[in-house]
């Protein structure tokens, strides 16, 4: 997946706390937890449960929590489908990130 300069901004710009209740939605159609969904998050990206809670408190955008996020260093060998999109075709490492966060 390629993206424009345009669609890497406005993921930049979306903040995680107007994202985060569709991720809760989504796996909780799939009969799985939130404290699931906190285990994987934290994996990716070494945010803790109150960390995230903060950050959603601070409506941080995808931006910066990424780039404050010490990303686990198996994060590369995630692959799937997501929304549609194959993860290890997308190019733009902010996108990947937020989708398969």
């Amino acid at each position: 997946m390629t993206t424009t300069p345009a669609h890497d901004q406005r993921i930049a710009q979306m903040t995680f706390a107007s994202v985060y209740p569709h991720y809760v939605n989504k796996i909780e159609k799939k009969g799985r937890t939130k404290k699931e969904l906190h285990t994987v998050i934290e994996w990716l990206t070494s945010y803790d449960e109150s960390t995230l809670s903060e950050l959603i408190k601070q409506k941080v955008t995808f931006e910066t929590f990424f780039k404050n996020a010490k990303l686990n260093s198996n994060a590369h060998l995630i692959t799937g489908v997501i929304c549609g999109y194959r993860i290890e075709k997308i190019n733009t490492a902010l996108t990947k990130n937020s989708i398969s966060g």
